[in-house]
């Protein structure tokens, strides 16, 4: 099955490669039902996990029936355990949804949702991160997740992230992150998809961020807390729900 699924992964450029999982999911899902691993965003279990990730497979990341990988199902439990996100009416933006989460977001009866993404046809909104058309002060929650790598002038989208949230509300800016990385790498002279997929870790990445991006989110005026909320889940559990252990989680609040 490991075998095959790399075949997959590298025959088909990556947003097709999702759309067809999508396709497939549930015959995948059944046939890698057990009781090893779970899901924390639908509570289904399964003997493995599926491997994903460019160039070096990570083993046991992509869950076979939600799709979400370690750093959703992070999110997903912080959200559940330590906030009030799924019980207190809140204004939600979403850049770029994920499709782990879309459909569940959706259905939240306290959730005022809007979800916004300059390419993606799921969007409710077209809108350039850079220059978002929301009034300022109009969120509870602001979620942009994997997307400012991509983004040349992270600067100014940071800064429209924090114009559009509340004062008081809370924004999650996930990205990958070296950790043993001090401060942040990018060269806008490298165009070349092959060496920005070896250099950035990706061929749509501008750079890669180390420890200091929490700073600079601190320099734009967001409160930000460092959140390592592996340590807070018992070892078994990060394993059964296949997290990332150290991950950290960028917990911004205006």
């Amino acid at each position: 099955m490991k075998t095959i699924f790399k075949f997959f992964l590298n025959l088909f450029p990556r947003p097709l490669l999702i759309k067809l999982s999508y396709l497939v999911r549930p015959i995948i899902a059944l046939f890698l039902k057990g009781n090893r691993f779970t899901d924390p965003i639908d509570g289904k279990s399964f003997r493995k996990f599926l491997p994903y990730g460019y160039g070096k497979q990570r083993e046991n990341a992509l869950s076979p029936s939600t799709l979400s990988l370690e750093r959703h199902r992070l999110l997903w439990l912080y959200l559940q355990d330590e906030t009030d996100f799924f019980t207190t009416q809140k204004k939600v933006l979403h850049m770029a949804p994920e499709q782990c989460f879309l459909p569940l977001f959706r259905k939240q009866k306290n959730l005022d949702y809007t979800t916004a993404d300059l390419y993606s046809p799921i969007a409710d909104v077209k809108a350039d991160i850079c220059d978002l058309p929301f009034e300022d002060n109009t969120f509870d929650v602001v979620f942009c997740n994997h997307v400012l790598e991509h983004i040349t002038d992270d600067t100014k989208a940071m800064q429209e992230l924090y114009r559009v949230l509340k004062p008081g509300g809370m924004g999650i800016f996930q990205i990958p992150q070296e950790l043993s990385r001090a401060a942040t790498f990018e060269d806008d002279t490298i165009t070349d998809q092959k060496e920005r997929a070896r250099i950035f870790g990706q061929y749509d990445h501008v750079r890669v961020y180390g420890r200091d991006y929490f700073d600079k989110l601190r320099s734009i005026g967001f409160n930000v807390e460092e959140v390592d909320y592996t340590k807070k889940i018992a070892p078994q559990m990060v394993e059964r729900f296949c997290l990332a252990k150290g991950e950290i989680l960028p917990v911004c609040f205006k």
